[in-house]
């Protein structure tokens, strides 16, 4: 089998992986979307573990999210800070360190 070396590399450049979580059993799908990836939910859809699951992968920076819960934006409410967006809402922030 070949190694990744893509992944092997970006790994020994100081990306980390992000666990991310959100709680709500009612939802059909949910997706977390924001400045890693486009803002484009269909890039990172979570998976249901009794709470919705995903894990990122990124660089060391401050990042602003929003969870998509069968089409509805949603701020993280556990996010510790967040940043007002220019669609009258609020982004949650993801600060990862090195």
């Amino acid at each position: 089998m070949r190694k990744n070396n893509y992944n092997h590399k970006r790994l020994n450049h100081g990306v980390k992986p992000i666990h991310i979580e959100f709680a709500d059993p009612s939802a059909n799908a949910v997706a977390i979307a924001g400045s890693f990836n486009g803002w484009r939910p269909e890039a990172a859809q979570l998976v249901a573990k009794g709470k919705w699951v995903k894990e990122l992968i990124l660089a060391p920076g401050t990042y602003e999210y929003l969870f998509v819960a069968d089409g509805k934006w949603i701020p993280d409410p556990l996010a510790k800070e967040a940043v007002p967006n220019p669609f009258g809402g609020m982004n949650s922030l993801l600060m990862v360190t090195e």
